[in-house]
């Protein structure tokens, strides 16, 4: 089985360390890269071409919104998963115009984080 490679990036060292060990508990998932804003997050796309982004709305250096967009550019195989504590319709309608294949809020369970990853990438659900 092909392992599902990952990227990370949230501004919380705590949320970037919980979700990295989330997704790496799982045997077709790879954390290959985290990132704790918009620009190195970016930089990291472009290096690691990661299946799917998981970024945080609001982050320094121009939020998700600004990092789905660059990294849509330059990794246009990434699939695009916005992590936010935000659920306005605002915010999911600029994130969505950017690039976001799709949106889930913090709080939600280990496995609908880790079934969107699948999904977006491709894996068949477990």
């Amino acid at each position: 089985m092909t392992e599902l490679s990952v990227l990370i990036s949230d501004d919380d060292v705590m949320i970037r360390e919980v979700l990295k060990e989330v997704l790496e508990e799982e045997p077709d998932i790879a954390v290959v890269a985290v990132a704790g804003d918009a620009d190195e997050a970016i930089r990291l796309a472009e290096r690691h071409r990661p299946a799917v982004a998981v970024l945080d709305v609001r982050m320094p250096g121009g939020g998700g919104a600004r990092a789905a967009r660059e990294i849509a550019r330059c990794s246009p195989g990434t699939a695009i998963l916005a992590f936010s504590a935000y659920a306005d319709r605002a915010s999911v309608a600029g994130l969505a115009a950017a690039g976001v294949t799709e949106y889930l809020v913090k709080g939600a369970p280990n496995t609908a984080i880790v079934e969107a990853v699948r999904r977006l990438g491709g894996q068949p659900a477990r």
